[in-house]
């Protein structure tokens, strides 16, 4: 028979399992439909005709930033069981990723209203509008840069490496989660120093690891849960 904490435990895995499926959902949604406020030559005229989905994109990145923070929340119980100032570590790295995905959504949201203010002055200096739009957008590129790639790779990595030492879950998946992220890690480096541009095809293949992880972490977690005896031997 399960017991209580066991129980408890079980629900955990898979409010974190959902957790993790929702962040990858609403960032890839995310991403899709707010490009034509950040991408183009003519995103100052098109961001403010495609106001609604820019903003239903927004509203996706929004829901990534609070379900990224929840993982953050669930797996920090389990993680300083492990060692206190990695937990605290890891939790902090994964709040750093979502202020900055944050602070992303709101430049792109900066730059619908940027548009409308052009649409609604068409004698307007363009090259005025032009620069406060790509200094938006450059916030935008660094914070997405920094965040889903830099922070990720960090956090990831800290919390793979306790499930590793732990057995919170299989070790071989955990192995899979360092991989992806000291890949995603130096992937953030070379896009830093213009080896590789963003959402190139590079960057995407590098990001693979991570996303298959992921994913796979998701679905174990609400399959089959964390493992009852790692947890018991932390206590």
């Amino acid at each position: 028979m399960i017991n209580f904490s066991e129980r408890r435990h079980r629900v955990d895995a898979i409010i974190t399992g959902v957790f993790f499926i929702a962040a990858a959902v609403t960032s890839i949604i995310g991403l899709k439909l707010y490009q034509p406020a950040i991408t183009g030559d003519d995103y100052l005229t098109q961001a403010s005709l495609h106001t609604q989905p820019v903003i239903i994109g927004a509203l996706n990145e929004l829901f990534l930033v609070a379900t990224a923070s929840g993982t953050g929340i669930m797996l920090y119980p389990y993680l300083r069981r492990y060692n206190e100032q990695m937990g605290l570590a890891y939790f902090c790295f994964r709040l750093l990723e979502a202020i900055l995905i944050l602070i992303g959504t709101l430049s792109v949201l900066a730059i619908v209203s940027l548009s409308k203010a052009y649409a609604a002055n068409p004698a307007a200096d363009v090259g005025a509008y032009k620069a406060v739009g790509t200094a938006l957008i450059a916030i935008h590129d660094w914070t997405f840069m920094l965040g889903p790639n830099f922070m990720l790779g960090i956090n990831t990595f800290i919390y793979s490496y306790v499930f590793f030492k732990s057995r919170l879950i299989p070790r071989a998946l955990s192995v899979i989660g360092i991989v992806g992220a000291i890949m995603i890690f130096i992937a953030a480096h070379l896009e830093m120093f213009g080896v590789m541009k963003q959402l190139s095809v590079g960057g995407m293949v590098m990001a693979i690891p991570i996303f298959i992880y992921e994913m796979s972490l998701a679905v174990y977690l609400i399959v089959k849960g964390f493992n009852i005896n790692a947890i018991k031997s932390l206590q």
